[in-house]
């Protein structure tokens, strides 16, 4: 009877952990670098905050925990950083997302060199923890590394004490993103159709594990 009773909690965890796992999937499947918005949905400051509590309760390299953030979801605010940020490199001939399909918020990463010389990871396991949050509470966003610096730097009085490491844009998708499987020439480009849809090409996963 023990055993049987042991063997029912087994199936259940097991059914909980397949259950867990799929949500965690679906999560990432929605949380997708999206470079166009719906302008018109704002994002309070409460919620950046509840955000960058996610990043807050993330792994840090050493347990340093080097990072701050500059948070902005006024028109005012946002259009002093948009200027500064270059979108989609491989969309050649794009300037960037239009007046009424720019990020309705922003979250600026820092790294404190008072507290550390080097950031290691930790910039990316907060922004990926900003974003599945945002991808759960219905939005999305893109991390952008490709930023003018200096010239945000000083655009928001940034102190020298802080490196800008990453820009995330935060808003309501305003397009569809699609994923699919490299092609036999390998090419990994993402590109948009006619119809405005971004394709994202991804490896396939026996490529990508060689052990």
């Amino acid at each position: 009877m023990q055993a049987e009773i042991a063997a029912c909690r087994q199936v259940v965890v097991s059914n909980d952990s397949q259950g867990g796992l799929e949500m965690i999937r679906d999560l990432i499947l929605r949380n997708r670098s999206y470079r166009r918005f719906d302008e018109e949905v704002d994002i309070k400051p409460e919620m950046l905050r509840e955000l960058v509590d996610l990043a807050r309760l993330s792994a840090s390299a050493g347990n340093m925990q080097p990072l701050k953030y500059i948070l902005s979801c006024e028109p005012e605010r946002n259009s002093l950083i948009f200027p500064h940020l270059a979108w989609a490199r491989y969309l050649t001939g794009w300037p960037g997302p239009c007046e009424g399909e720019r990020p309705s918020a922003y979250i600026i990463v820092l790294g404190d060199t008072e507290i550390s010389g080097s950031f290691w990871c930790d910039h990316g396991i907060a922004a990926q923890s900003i974003l599945l949050g945002a991808a759960e509470r219905g939005l999305g966003g893109c991390m952008i590394a490709s930023v003018d610096k200096e010239g945000l730097r000083k655009a928001l009085e940034i102190p020298t004490r802080y490196e800008v490491l990453l820009v995330l844009a935060l808003g309501k998708p305003g397009e569809k993103v699609v994923l699919e499987t490299v092609g036999p020439g390998g090419d990994i480009k993402y590109w948009r159709d006619g119809e405005g849809v971004h394709h994202v090409p991804k490896r396939p996963l026996d490529d990508i594990i060689i052990g």
